[in-house]
């Protein structure tokens, strides 16, 4: 079961919205750029992205939330939830009206699950990355180009994700690579 836990500053939390009913958030290419560059905008300010997965009608993002000390912490959910409300909102309203549709495009709820700890972070990292393959989307994850695998797979180019953390956990690119090729079960999980 998926918990809808309060955010907490320094936590570390996979985050996932679906699209409202069986709406797709995603109808083309230029969709995901666009809302990758809204992440860039209200999510980075207060978050290092480790992680993304961008869907036709769901997204998946594993992030770690920044330090604040102006805020106090009864407010830090709301500061931080404003955030991903903001973000959502601003994808929202460009989208309604590039397709001329009206209402929700996403569920009320963002859902979000805190990392305890590195063997769920590395599992979480692993369903995310391998989220296309499990929907029937492609064979390979290197074929996705809407998830943040590909960066990982270039770690030569300059990116705003916040790989070298996860790297620390697997030394050299083949053993994340191998890593992600094997099978993992997510026990924990039951996200869609």
């Amino acid at each position: 079961m998926i918990n809808t836990e309060n955010f907490e500053f320094e936590g570390t939390y996979h985050i996932f919205s679906h699209g409202n009913g069986k709406e797709m958030i995603f109808r083309e290419t230029s969709n995901y750029q666009y809302f990758l560059e809204k992440l860039e905008k209200y999510i980075l300010p207060v978050a290092d992205i480790y992680a993304y997965c961008l869907m036709p009608n769901h997204f998946h993002l594993l992030v770690r939330f920044k330090s604040f000390k102006e805020i106090e912490t009864e407010g830090e959910h709301q500061f931080l939830m404003k955030h991903f409300s903001n973000c959502l909102n601003a994808y929202s309203k460009a989208f309604n009206k590039v397709y001329n549709r009206k209402g929700a495009l996403f569920l009320n709820t963002v859902k979000r699950k805190k990392v305890q700890d590195e063997k769920y972070l590395i599992k979480v990292l692993h369903y995310i990355h391998n989220n296309p393959i499990n929907h029937g989307f492609v064979d390979q994850i290197v074929d996705w180009k809407h998830s943040s695998y590909n960066s990982y797979m270039n770690q030569d180019r300059p990116s705003k994700l916040y790989r070298s953390e996860i790297m620390q956990y697997f030394d050299i690119l083949e053993n994340f690579i191998a890593y992600h090729r094997s099978n993992v079960e997510y026990d924990f999980l039951s996200l869609e």
